[in-house]
C-alpha cells in the first residue's frame, strides 16, 4: 500500500518555534488521578514509558497542579515541592530511554480553582467530605466566591495577594519543568479549571482589574503567560490549551477564544490546543466525532497560531485529514491511547507509511490478527 499526500500529511514533520517534532500526532495529557501528594509513582512510569515507545511525535504529562490546593483531587500530579520534582525526574528519565527517534515530552501545567477538593471519578468526583475515606477536603480558591454547581463548597475568592502567590506557583512549576528538561510548557486554560474560570463570564463576576470586561477577564491568563516567557529558554515552546466555547448562553464563544489565541501568538507563545466546555454544569455538549475540529479550524484560520485540534478524534484516516484539509498543525488523542498505545504503529500501517517500532517489538510489525507460537521467537 503506498501512501496518498492526505496520509502522509500525518506523519509530516512540524517546526514549532525552536522545535521539530516527527509527525503531527499528539498524546493529550490525561489525569491518572495516581499520585500521593502531588508525586508521582511507578504507575506513571509505566504508563508514560509506554506511551514514549508510541511513536507520538508528542507526549504531554497529565494535568499538573502549581500548587497543593490547585489540584483536583488528592490523587492529582504536582510540580510544587522537590519530592515531585525528583519523582517526575526518574518517570522521564526513564521514558525518554525508550522514546521513538524525535518524540518531544511536554507538561500542562494548571489550577483546577472552585473545581478542587473532590473524589476521584471512579468514586463519583464529587466534592470531598470531612470525614471521608477519600480525604480531607480543602478550601478552594477561584475568581469569585461562586461554586461550580449547587452542590459543590463556595471558594475563596482571590485577592491581591492570593493573586501574586498564584503567579509565583505557575512561576516556580516552570522553573521546575525547565530543569526537568521538558520541551514543551503548556498553560491550563480550559475545562473549567481555575485560569478558565477567570476567562468565562459565567464563573468571574469581579469589577476589579481581573474581572469586568473581555480583556480583564483575560488579564491573568496572559499576565501568567508573560511571566512565564521570561522565565522559559529560547529553546523551549510555551503553548496554552484554551476554551472554544463554554456551550452554554452567556458563556465564552469562538470569537474569544481567537482574540486570546491572538494575544498568546503575540506574547511569543508557540502554538494553542482548543478545547471546550466544562466552566458549568448541564452545558448541551454535541460529543462525537471530531465534535471541536472546527473551532480549532477557526482559530487557527483567524489567529495565525500553530492550532491544536482534540476531541472525538480516534481513527487514522479522520486524524489525517483533519491535518491535510488545514483545520489543524496537529491532532491530539487521549482515551484512543489508553485502549490502545500502539495507536501511531496501526495509523502508520493504516495509512501505508513505514511506522517506527522499538526493536524488541519488531517482530510484531503488521499483525492483524492472533499470532500463532512460535518456539524458535
Amino acid at each position: 500500500m503506498s501512501a496518498s499526500p492526505t496520509s502522509l500529511s500525518l506523519f509530516s514533520e512540524l517546526a514549532i518555534g525552536p522545535l521539530r517534532f516527527p509527525n503531527r500526532i499528539v498524546v493529550s495529557p490525561m489525569c491518572q488521578y495516581s499520585a500521593r501528594e502531588g508525586v508521582a509513582n511507578d504507575w506513571h512510569l509505566q504508563h508514560l514509558m509506554q506511551l514514549a515507545m508510541s511513536g507520538a511525535g508528542l507526549v504531554m504529562v497529565e494535568a499538573t497542579a502549581v500548587e497543593a490546593r490547585g489540584r483536583i483531587t488528592h490523587g492529582c500530579l504536582g510540580l510544587y515541592s522537590d519530592e515531585a520534582e525528583a519523582a517526575l525526574a526518574r518517570v522521564l528519565q526513564a521514558a525518554r530511554a525508550v522514546a521513538a527517534p524525535g518524540t518531544r515530552f511536554g507538561i500542562q501545567l494548571g489550577h483546577a480553582g472552585r473545581k478542587g477538593s473532590a473524589d476521584v471519578p471512579w468514586h463519583g468526583g464529587a466534592p470531598l467530605k470531612a470525614g471521608s475515606d477519600a480525604g480531607a477536603p480543602w478550601r478552594c480558591s477561584a475568581p469569585s466566591a461562586l461554586p461550580f454547581a449547587p452542590d459543590w463548597d463556595t471558594p475563596e475568592a482571590l485577592d491581591e495577594a492570593g493573586i501574586g502567590r498564584l503567579v509565583d506557583a505557575y512561576v516556580d512549576a516552570a522553573r521546575r519543568a525547565v530543569r526537568l528538561g521538558f520541551d514543551v510548557i503548556e498553560l491550563h486554560c480550559a475545562h473549567g479549571y481555575l485560569l478558565h474560570q477567570f476567562q468565562s463570564p459565567l464563573a468571574n463576576r469581579r469589577d476589579d482589574a481581573w474581572g469586568g470586561d473581555a480583556a480583564r477577564r483575560d488579564r491573568l491568563a496572559l499576565h501568567i503567560a508573560q511571566t512565564l516567557k521570561k522565565h522559559v529558554p529560547s529553546d523551549r515552546v510555551l503553548g496554552a490549551r484554551i476554551t472554544g466555547t463554554d456551550w452554554a448562553e452567556g458563556g465564552l464563544g469562538p470569537d474569544d477564544a481567537v482574540r486570546l489565541a491572538r494575544r498568546l501568538r503575540d506574547l511569543g507563545f508557540g502554538y494553542v490546543c482548543v478545547s471546550s466546555g466544562f466552566v458549568v454544569r448541564g452545558e448541551r455538549i454535541p460529543f462525537g466525532p471530531g465534535f471541536q475540529v472546527a473551532l480549532a479550524a477557526q482559530v487557527r484560520r483567524q489567529s495565525g497560531i500553530t492550532t491544536r485540534a482534540v476531541g472525538g478524534i480516534s481513527e487514522p484516516m479522520q486524524a489525517a485529514e483533519i491535518i491535510a484539509s488545514g483545520q489543524a498543525d496537529q491532532v491530539a488523542l487521549a482515551r484512543p491511547f489508553l485502549a490502545d498505545p500502539r495507536w501511531v504503529w496501526r495509523a502508520a500501517e493504516t495509512l501505508g507509511v513505514t511506522p517506527y517500532y522499538p526493536a524488541p517489538y519488531r517482530r510484531a510489525a503488521g499483525l492483524r490478527k492472533p499470532a500463532t507460537f512460535d518456539r524458535t521467537q
